[in-house]
């Protein structure tokens, strides 16, 4: 009887997704005055509705300090009563809900993405993937998607329907997981608020490869990130977004899926960590086929552990894994072996020059992002009361990302000295002008050209 009430509920679900509809493959226009109370109204649904369930909101697991993701540093922040612990403070959660030790000690969250009939045996531990750029990743030829799993969205796994999968599965007050006495369903027009606010968030239009990077080390990582014969990275992660090259796969193919094979490495955290075990994920699809949206990897650096499963801890990490044999002899290393000649077999330097130049983008990523906040840009996605405050994680960001490999010292000086300024007890309009000015310097020391040269289309 429970067995054939959570298909029928989960049936369900998928059916009202596809009748509320879905994003559109052509993507979403930029934000304008016509449509900003909608994400307005989103980022309040996002950072504060509950949905009447177990006390969790959309930010309880995408954090925007954080990077609108969760790493397993910033759970060590929380205290016990945060939200994110029901399982360890719900008792009707206690079992099945969450795997508390590998979600403190490798990040993971558990996930019931093929049905809730067998919570004791069926289930996938993944990383939280942060929500930045979805704009950039929610289009492929083989219908929308949510830049990430795409599996966690019932339906077509498009953005919209990602929300209701996400209160579904991590709000309810019980494990029965009812409508109306466990959680509350979105409303249609709550999914299109959401929708809306999670594409306004971010950057907006890919990069355009390739950038007049200042450092030698940097600059040598972008061209053998370009070069189809050695990184190939540019291949899967065309100009470093999400999307793959056209010159490749042909057309606008956009965000696809692979099975990149990282299941296969040996000594995962999770593994390592165990109680439980994490069980094999199947990936996209019901039932999966072993592949997984392709990220963005602007973004990458500060946004860490990698892979779905939380494989890798660092960018370097992430980069070496490339040359594995669990990479080399999965589905994707086979195609790059087909279209190249040969699998991807980086040396050491090279691994580190390709990881720098991601340390790179990223940092000039916080610095343009924190610029928004500053101006009044990023107000949109995260509202004016928190402007300071996120300029000041941002460009914290970029700190932490140039200094993890000893980038670029003195763009380093003028963040830092950007950061105390918007850190202040009470900033004035000067403090924010330095500020502004300490972002321009560091980001002219990093990026040749004039000082107003797009570093991200917009």
């Amino acid at each position: 009887m429970a067995d054939a009430m959570f298909g029928a509920l989960w049936r369900a679900f998928v059916v009202a997704v596809v009748v509320g509809g879905a994003v559109s493959c052509a993507g979403t226009p930029d934000p304008s005055d016509s449509d900003a109370a909608l994400i307005a109204r989103g980022r309040d649904i996002f950072f504060n509705e509950t949905f009447n369930g177990n006390g969790r909101t959309c930010a309880t697991c995408h954090r925007a300090e954080d990077n609108f993701g969760l790493s397993t540093a910033f759970i060590a922040t929380l205290p016990q009563s945060d939200p994110l612990f029901v399982a360890e403070t719900n008792p009707a959660l206690a079992k099945g809900f969450e795997a508390p030790k590998q979600m403190r000690g490798a990040g993971l969250i558990l996930e019931n993405l093929d049905g809730f009939e067998d919570l004791a045996n069926k289930f996938v531990l993944r990383g939280v993937p942060h929500t930045l750029a979805l704009k950039t990743s929610v289009t492929s030829r083989d219908g929308p998607r949510t830049g990430w799993g795409g599996d966690g969205a019932p339906g077509d796994g498009a953005l919209r329907g990602f929300s209701l999968g996400a209160v579904i599965q991590h709000f309810p007050k019980t494990l029965a997981r009812v409508p109306g006495e466990d959680f509350r369903l979105p409303t249609d027009e709550e999914l299109d608020a959401l929708e809306a606010f999670m594409l306004s968030v971010g950057r907006q239009a890919d990069l355009k490869l390739p950038l007049a990077l200042t450092d030698p080390v940097a600059a040598r990582g972008q061209t053998l990130f370009m070069d189809d014969r050695v990184g190939r990275c540019n291949i899967c992660h065309f100009n470093a977004g999400a999307n793959v090259n056209p010159a490749t796969f042909g057309g606008v193919a956009g965000n696809l899926n692979f099975n990149t094979g990282m299941v296969n490495l040996p000594d995962l955290p999770g593994a390592i960590i165990g109680d439980p075990v994490p069980p094999p994920d199947d990936g996209f699809r019901i039932p999966g086929d072993g592949t997984f949206n392709t990220p963005p990897l602007v973004e990458a650096a500060d946004t860490g552990p990698f892979f779905h499963n939380n494989a890798v801890a660092t960018i370097e990490a992430a980069v070496a894994a490339y040359n594995s044999p669990a990479f080399n002899n999965s589905p994707a290393g086979q195609i790059i072996r087909q279209t190249t000649g040969s699998g991807i077999a980086l040396d050491g330097s090279q691994v580190q020059a390709i990881a720098s130049f991601l340390r790179v983008i990223n940092a000039l990523e916080n610095i343009r992002q924190s610029e928004d906040y500053l101006t009044g840009k990023g107000t949109a996605a995260t509202g004016p009361a928190d402007a300071l405050r996120l300029s000041a994680a941002e460009t914290g960001d970029a700190i932490e990302v140039l200094n993890g490999a000893r980038l670029h010292p003195a763009a380093v000086t003028d963040l830092e000295r950007a950061k105390r300024l918007v850190e202040r007890s009470a900033p004035t309009e000067n403090d924010v002008r330095s500020a502004l000015a300490g972002l321009r310097d560091a980001r002219g020391k990093m990026l040749a050209g004039p000082p107003a040269a797009p570093i991200s289309g917009q």
